[in-house]
């Protein structure tokens, strides 16, 4: 399965706020070096490397360290914490993940939540709660953003974030609600952040959300390898076709493409800090 070609480059510069360097996907496998010259190359001067287990979570600080295009996020993704099958175990993980989330280019906490689709049976939804709210405590205790996975899951997600304090910065990463969920994200100053399914025919709700949100409280990514916008649905996706999906979202909004990037470069730029801090 091969890449989509490279998009026409946008004019104003902007981010992938949460994307998968470490998974591969397809028979044709670019190096990180490689995707991040075609992002670049294309108007995306940085993105957030995300980790979903505790070894890429490791992965992606020791890049972030070392790269100056690439910020990290570190968690157990929700999927990831019942695999421990104990508490004592998740707990002894998390405590990694905590020292990892001390580290300067270590910026968001993530991807965690809940995930009702793939993860099921009592003991190990007590594990994924337990792993959210531990993870919502290192991102407040370290200031940093916490980054959702919020999977068939959305009253539980924003019941457990009222419940427990949310940090001051929360995206909901691949926004996938409707505009219930987008209302409650705009009261609590929420962040949405779009991916190439919003391109998709059928996630009406998705774009109906874009429309109501402040544009203030948007942003855009890939979650690639996955997620690839149309016309490529199905295809390996890349940081470099953020582009595509920044012109949908600016055509839904009736607003110019150079003005959207921009407000899409400011609110990330806001959430995640400056990418040319704390390198090693």
């Amino acid at each position: 399965m091969s890449y989509p070609p490279l998009p026409e480059p946008l004019e104003v510069a902007t981010y992938d706020n949460h994307t998968h360097f470490d998974i591969a996907y397809g028979d044709e496998a670019l190096s990180t070096q490689q995707q991040l010259d075609k992002a670049e190359s294309v108007g995306i001067k940085g993105v957030v490397q995300v980790g979903v287990t505790l070894e890429t979570s490791k992965w992606s600080a020791q890049l972030a360290s070392e790269e100056a295009r690439v910020l990290a996020a570190v968690a157990l993704h929700p999927n990831e914490a019942p695999e421990y099958k104990t508490l004592n175990a998740l707990n002894d993980a998390i405590a990694e993940i905590a020292q990892l989330a001390t580290q300067p280019r270590v910026r968001a906490i993530g991807e965690t939540g809940l995930d009702f689709f793939r993860t099921e049976g009592e003991d190990s939804l007590k594990l994924q709660q337990h792993s959210f709210e531990e993870h919502i405590r290192i991102a407040k205790e370290n200031d940093i953003a916490l980054m959702i996975h919020d999977r068939e899951a959305h009253d539980e997600v924003v019941k457990t974030l009222k419940r427990v304090g949310a940090p001051d910065k929360v995206v909901f990463h691949c926004y996938s609600g409707d505009t219930d969920l987008a209302e409650i994200c705009i009261e609590n100053g929420w962040y949405m952040s779009f991916a190439g399914n919003i391109t998709i025919k059928r996630n009406q709700g998705f774009r109906d959300s874009l429309k109501l949100a402040r544009r203030e409280l948007i942003m855009v990514e890939t979650d690639a390898p996955f997620l690839a916008p149309e016309p490529y649905r199905g295809r390996a996706n890349a940081p470099y076709l953020v582009p595509i999906t920044v012109r949908f979202m600016a055509e839904q909004l009736g607003v110019d493409v150079n003005e959207l990037a921009a407000q899409l470069t400011q609110n990330t730029e806001r959430v995640y800090g400056s990418w040319s801090e704390g390198l090693a």
